[in-house]
Parts: structure tokens; C-alpha cells; sequence
């Protein structure tokens, strides 16, 4: 099964080795069909700290490494 791969911007790197990440997608109402925007953030692990608030990064599901990190930086766009 291939892993997941999400875009989103970094909203936080306050934390050692971990940045979070809101990806925004559209969702389609069922009923009216109107399109609107949903948010959600993901906290990723990063190895070395390169990664500012504001960049645009490609995310990847790996293994938990902690509670709440499934993800890792892969790369910035």
C-alpha cells in the first residue's frame, strides 16, 4: 500500500525535531454541492531545524514515532 503524501504550509517550529502542518482541502457540500474549505493540522518530524513558518512542504505517513507523529517532512517546495 503506497503512503500518503499531503501539501501544506508550516504554522509552527517552535518544538525540537517536529513542525506542524495545516493542509487545506475542498470539500463538496452533499446536498447543495458548494465547495468549501476545510483545515487540518498534522505535526510532522524534521530531523535538522531548516524548515521556517510560512514554507510550503510535502508531507509522507511513516510510523507513529510519538503519540501524535505519523508524519515526516519530505521536502520543501
Amino acid at each position: 500500500m503506497p503512503k500518503r503524501k499531503l501539501t501544506g504550509t508550516i504554522i509552527s517550529n517552535k518544538t525540537l525535531k517536529t513542525v506542524v502542518i495545516e493542509v487545506e482541502t475542498l470539500k463538496a457540500h452533499p446536498k447543495y454541492k458548494r465547495r468549501y474549505r476545510m483545515h487540518k493540522n498534522y505535526k510532522a518530524h524534521v530531523e535538522s531545524g531548516e524548515y521556517a513558518v510560512g514554507d510550503k512542504v510535502t508531507i509522507e505517513e511513516c510510523r507513529p514515532i510519538s503519540k501524535d507523529k505519523k508524519w515526516k517532512v519530505i521536502k520543501k517546495i
